[in-house]
This record gives C-alpha cells, sequence and structure tokens, in this order.
C-alpha cells in the first residue's frame, strides 16, 4: 500500500516533493501508527529552504511533531494495543549503551537520529514508532493540538528546566515564532513578567502573543523594557531566534548573575565580545530536546487546558499542500501550520 508523502531529497534548496512511499515494515519493539497530524516545524521549513545546520539522511520523509493511532503491534510490543491514541517523542534511534541515555538524557545522546532527518518522519499516513517513545493522549485532547506536543516539550526544557524562572521576574524573549511563542507563553505560566521581541515583520505573531498569552510586544530595541525596573536588566532572557547575533542582544539586555536559555538554532559564528558573560556573572544555558518526563508533564498541562497551543494554529492542510503550509509559516503569515494525511 503506497500513500503521499513530503519528502525532502537532496540538500540543495527547494528539494522537497510529494512522493508515492510504501507502508513501513516494522520491528518487534515497534509501532505502526496511522498519523492523525502532524505539524511543520521550523526545521523542516530550514530543510525545505537548505540553511540547516545538521546532517540529513537523503531521501527522508519530514515530520517529526505527531500523533495518531496505533493500527498494529510489534511482537515484543508491551502495554500499547492497536487503537490506541498516541503521541511520539523524537528520537527515533539511540543507543542504549551510551552514557547519556543511561542517564535519562538520551535527547544528548550523540548517536541519536531523529524523525524527519535521520529516518524517516511522519508527513506521510503511516510512520514506524518505537514504543519506548510513544504517550498516551486523551479521548479529548484533539489531535491537531496534541501533534504540537514536541515544540511544547521543547519550550518547558528551556523555560523550566534549563532556566530559573520565579514569579515576578521579568524574562525577555527573543524570537516570535513557534518556540518563541511558546517559551513565552510558558514563562507567564511559571508567574514572569515577559516581553517576547521581534522585527516589523512579525507584527502579527507578536500581537499573537500579547492577546493571547499576555505578553508585552516590542519591536526593536528590548533594552529600555529591560532596564525599566531597576537599570540593571531583565532577571533572564530566553533566546529562541534562529540567528547568532541575539545572543550578543541577551547579553546586553540580562542583569548581573542573571540567566540566558539558549534554544535557538543559528549556525552563523559569533563576532562580538563574550566579555559581559563573565563580567556579569551571567549563566548561559543551551536547550535541546525533551525526553520521557518532560513530555508527560506536557500532555498534561495540554489536556488540562492549563497550556493552551489553540491560539497558534493558522490552519490544518491535506498533506498534499504541504507548499502552501510551508510558505505560510516561512512568510510569517501564520504561527503554526498543521498537516493531516490523505
Amino acid at each position: 500500500m503506497k500513500s503521499a508523502a513530503v519528502v525532502n531529497y537532496a540538500p540543495e534548496k527547494g528539494s522537497v516533493e510529494i512522493r508515492e512511499i510504501e507502508q513501513p515494515e516494522i520491528g518487534a519493539e515497534d509501532v505502526l501508527l496511522e498519523v492523525a497530524n502532524v505539524g511543520v516545524c521550523g526545521s523542516d521549513l530550514h530543510q525545505w529552504t537548505a540553511d540547516h545546520s545538521w546532517p540529513v539522511n537523503y531521501p527522508v520523509v519530514l515530520g517529526h511533531e505527531f500523533g495518531g493511532h496505533i493500527i498494529q503491534v510489534g511482537k515484543d510490543v508491551e502495554g500499547w494495543k492497536e487503537g490506541d491514541r498516541v503521541v511520539s517523542e523524537t528520537a527515533a534511534i539511540i543507543s542504549k549503551d551510551n552514557p547519556m541515555t543511561r542517564r535519562g538524557l538520551y535527547n544528548l545522546d550523540n548517536t541519536r537520529k531523529g524523525f524527519g532527518y535521520g529516518v524517516n518522519g511522519a508527513m506521510t499516513k503511516y510512520v514506524r514508532v518505537p514504543s519506548r517513545i510513544l504517550h498516551h493522549v486523551p479521548d479529548h485532547l484533539p489531535f491537531e493540538q496534541a501533534c504540537l506536543t514536541e515544540p511544547c516539550c521543547v519550550a518547558y526544557n528551556a523555560v523550566v528546566k534549563n532556566a530559573r524562572i520565579e514569579p515576578g521576574d521579568r524574562v525577555v524573549v527573543l524570537g516570535p515564532g513557534t518556540i518563541g511563542i511558546l517559551c513565552a507563553a510558558m514563562a507567564r505560566l511559571c508567574g514572569a513578567e515577559v516581553a517576547i521581541v521581534g522585527l516589523p515583520q512579525d507584527a502579527h505573531r507578536l500581537e499573537l502573543a500579547r492577546k493571547h498569552y499576555g505578553c508585552q510586544v516590542i519591536i526593536g530595541d528590548a533594552k529600555p523594557w529591560a532596564l525599566e525596573r531597576d537599570g540593571l536588566g531583565c532577571d533572564g532572557v530566553i533566546d529562541a531566534a534562529g540567528a547568532s547575533v541575539t545572543l550578543k542582544i541577551a547579553l546586553d539586555i540580562v542583569r548581573p548573575a542573571g540567566w540566558i536559555s539558549k534554544v535557538g538554532w543559528g549556525p552563523q559564528p559569533l563576532g562580538f565580545n563574550m566579555d559581559p558573560l563573565v563580567q556579569k556573572n551571567i549563566t548561559l544555558q543551551g536547550s535541546f530536546s525533551h525526553n520521557w518526563p518532560i513530555w508527560e508533564r506536557v500532555i498534561a498541562l495540554l489536556a488540562s487546558g492549563q497550556f493552551d497551543v489553540k491560539p497558534i494554529i493558522g490552519g490544518v492542510w491535506p498533506v498534499t499542500d504541504w507548499h502552501e503550509a510551508f510558505e505560510k509559516m516561512h512568510k510569517g503569515e501564520v504561527v503554526k501550520s498543521v498537516l493531516r494525511p490523505v
């Protein structure tokens, strides 16, 4: 049985197209998932525009933000059955013997391969998934929201695990993409006063963050807001922009003994002095991916309604209309596009 799939077939810009692919075979510890919805990530866009900074196993089906129903289980799978509603983590291949995996930090396993770049992802009807990375989805949580568990987990890791927010903190978020907005919303949930910073072309997304998540919106210079309270700077900065230069801004606006949580990827080399990091005694923390307990916590937040992703969903498109969905995100017309297999 063949299904339509969004395939990134080469490293050159624009090398994405619809192809018909065979239904995958599963192993003893895998399930076959019928995909209900799959989110479009900024990394999918970066592979499409060929400005990514990670290795890709071409050709590969894109998509790592997904959920659906189990339709087949491997012979050694326990705890799962056909018909279960699930979402999946992204760590498709890990080494059980890697020291980071043994610590539960398999997201930092240097041999890890993820859906959508290392193995075939979910922008198609069926995807093979190791049962170890599945999570139950409550019946009342729609898949078009549940499929966004993954970016919410990225935000949770950056804001809750890799920052140190206290209620009443003033926090600046640089970059109003999906991750930036979700980080801002998560920081608000933690009790912080949040300003999200972007450019004039980001006005639509910034307004969404203001209207739905209670953020202060700044176009341009964030320093006056950062200094407003006592002249020393904001308590913390979440750098969710896709450019290295924003780290310079973060170093400038954060207060002495403050913190920076960097979650945005930027392949450009740094071209500025890092001495303020030392002089101001700043904690600079990278934040990458997520692991099992984070997924369970985020699903609970989504299911309870405490964390609402509905405002960022700009539309649901059939996978055959992937180009329109990608373009609308790329141009900033929507924050998040969601696809539906056909």
